[in-house]
């Protein structure tokens, strides 16, 4: 029985955060560019540091593939500010809206010009939006105003109707505008110059540019039903506007998305196949995934870090060192290999089996030096990614009062980009109840049985003796327990030190510096 992938399937966010990041890169021409997920807000785009803020697909209306068409369409509208705008202002007040509003029809415009594939979903997006725009008739006052100038600007026409002087201001007002933006593509004008164009719009129409414009989510505009019929009749009435031939096989395609539709069941079975390598049964164990992919993972990548550990660790795995230098003897390979029965160089590549587990705790002690803190853990993930480890991660912390074991990184997944956004969520809280999450990690233990588990720790926990009842038990499925104390200084560290010993683990190391933590973790694949 096949799977009807369009009307049945939900996508991940961590699917829909990865499929959004490569598009908007390749988009935008930015290969800095970042996409989050902020649910109940609109899609908006911060053009100083390349990074598109959007809901999840639950704000939009539809099955889930007119959901995920509707947000790759807000994704595609964003990351054409990115390439063609130089501001985006709050939609919050009238001034910004109205901006916006310009600058959504130039950048369409310029887009369109470059990426001639997205003109069938575009017309998809404006028809399915169209039904969720405000009604005008059940508007009042400036509001009333500033929706109709928006709706007759994008697409030609209004919903509703206007009488008398509010007619004529969003006419005039809508003429004005749309001979900026011609004026605006003709001449390579920029968003700077369009701005100097607004107040002449909001005179127009008679507002005020710093009222509040109330902004609705389409959910909660229409409620959960959809028509497809409306949707046919709108998509058709823009095609017909837009002056293409009013043939129903042309709807039919756009309304269908079957251009689209490959890539959306490719990423649906790429959400299943996540759940069936333990995406559900791991939050089924009391484990927790982040529930918000808003933070930004940039903050926490020490790329220096990085660099200087790889250049370490690939010393370590090849056992030889090449070193550059303005002086030294020269080689002649050639006459030396011609000399010899065989060619005596060889590279030993080390091939590391051991399987890791990593628990990061992330209570409130950690909270000062909390970036420093996941810096070191990332440059260590891209060092065991280097190295061909499997490896998990885990954190835990307290939120809302509740003891958290959060899923960093699967034992299944390889580490990317994600996974540093998981644990750029993870805000440090509370104590340090090690006992507890032993106890929630036991079973997905026992299911990836790692070679060694890594626990590093800043903190006493909350029952010494059911922590080491817990070591004891994983000691016993063969797991090795490898404590880590981090310290603020030296004192710290050995008396943390100390702390864990009295724990029953098999191994234990302090540190006082963060930036020492990989190495020490990496040291332990040598033993």
């Amino acid at each position: 029985m096949s799977v009807d992938y369009k009307q049945r399937y939900v996508m991940r966010n961590d699917v829909l955060i990865n499929i959004g990041t490569f598009l908007a890169r390749r988009w935008s021409g930015k290969p800095n560019t970042i996409v989050t997920l902020k649910d109940g807000a609109i899609p908006f785009v911060n053009i100083q540091n390349f990074t598109i803020s959007l809901p999840s697909l639950n704000y939009y209306l539809g099955t889930e593939f007119q959901k995920y068409r509707q947000w790759r369409a807000a994704l595609w509208y964003e990351s054409m500010r990115i390439a063609h705008s130089t501001k985006v202002l709050s939609y919050d007040l009238a001034f910004g809206f109205i901006l916006n509003t310009l600058e959504s029809k130039r950048i369409e415009i310029l887009g369109l010009g470059e990426w001639e594939g997205m003109e069938n979903e575009v017309i998809f997006n404006e028809g399915i939006s169209w039904l969720s725009r405000p009604l005008l008739n059940a508007l009042y006052g400036k509001q009333k105003i500033i929706e109709a100038f928006s709706q007759y600007l994008l697409t030609g026409y209004i919903k509703g109707e206007l009488f008398g002087g509010e007619l004529e201001r969003v006419h005039n007002a809508v003429d004005f505008a749309n001979a900026v933006v011609k004026d605006a593509l003709y001449n390579n004008r920029s968003t700077d110059w369009i701005e100097q164009q607004v107040p002449q719009i909001i005179k127009l129409l008679q507002i005020n540019p710093l009222i509040t414009i109330p902004l609705i989510a389409p959910r909660s505009r229409i409620g959960l039903s959809l028509s497809q019929s409306d949707l046919m009749k709108q998509v058709e009435r823009i095609v017909k506007t837009k002056n293409k031939e009013k043939d129903g096989q042309i709807v039919k395609s756009i309304v269908d998305g079957a251009q689209l539709l490959k890539e959306f069941e490719s990423l649906a079975r790429e959400s299943k196949r996540s759940e069936s390598k333990g995406y559900a049964s791991l939050e089924e164990f009391g484990l927790s995934a982040p529930d918000s992919l808003a933070v930004d993972e940039r903050a926490i990548y020490d790329n220096d870090l990085i660099t200087r550990l790889k250049a370490a660790v690939r010393y370590w795995k090849s056992g030889w060192i090449e070193m550059h230098d303005e002086r030294g003897d020269d080689l002649d390979t050639d006459a030396v290999l011609e000399s010899q029965p065989k060619p005596f160089f060889t590279d030993f590549k080390l091939s590391v089996k051991t399987k890791i587990a990593l628990l990061l705790d992330h209570s409130s002690s950690i909270e000062d030096e909390e970036i420093e803190y996941k810096k070191a853990t990332i440059a260590l993930c891209e060092s065991l990614k280097f190295l061909g480890v499997s490896f998990a991660v885990y954190a835990f912390s307290t939120k809302e009062r509740k003891v958290k074991c959060w899923i960093i990184k699967r034992p299944e997944e390889k580490w990317s980009t994600i996974n540093a956004r998981n644990l750029a969520q993870i805000k440090a809280s509370g104590g340090t109840p090690l006992a507890e999450i032993y106890n929630l990690l036991l079973p997905v233990m026992k299911m990836f049985r790692p070679d060694i588990l890594i626990t590093l720790t800043d903190g006493e926990p909350a029952d010494y003796g059911a922590v080491r009842s817990a070591v004891t038990s994983y000691k016993m499925m063969g797991i090795r327990m490898v404590g880590i104390g981090l310290g603020k200084n030296v004192d710290s560290a050995v008396n943390i030190g100390q702390n864990l010993k009295g724990l029953e683990f098999e191994k234990t190391l302090a540190v006082s510096r963060l930036q020492d933590i990989p190495r020490k973790v990496l040291s332990l694949l040598q033993i």
